[in-house]
């Protein structure tokens, strides 16, 4: 069954997680975080959103 499409609403505070399937580990090398890093900072820019805090964990 297809999910709603969510509304966006402006000037709100979202808590975003994300796990990979069976929590397999996602990252294997430390250039994977700098990756994962440079494409968060590109799509804040790219959306113009503010990013209050984020940990990336193993």
């Amino acid at each position: 069954m297809p999910r709603l499409a969510r509304v966006d609403v402006g000037n709100e505070v979202y808590h975003v997680i994300n796990r990979a399937n069976g929590r397999m580990q996602i990252f294997d090398a430390p250039e994977d975080y700098r990756r994962f890093e440079k494409l968060m900072l590109d799509a804040k820019e790219l959306i113009d959103m503010r990013i209050l805090a984020y940990t990336v964990m193993p």
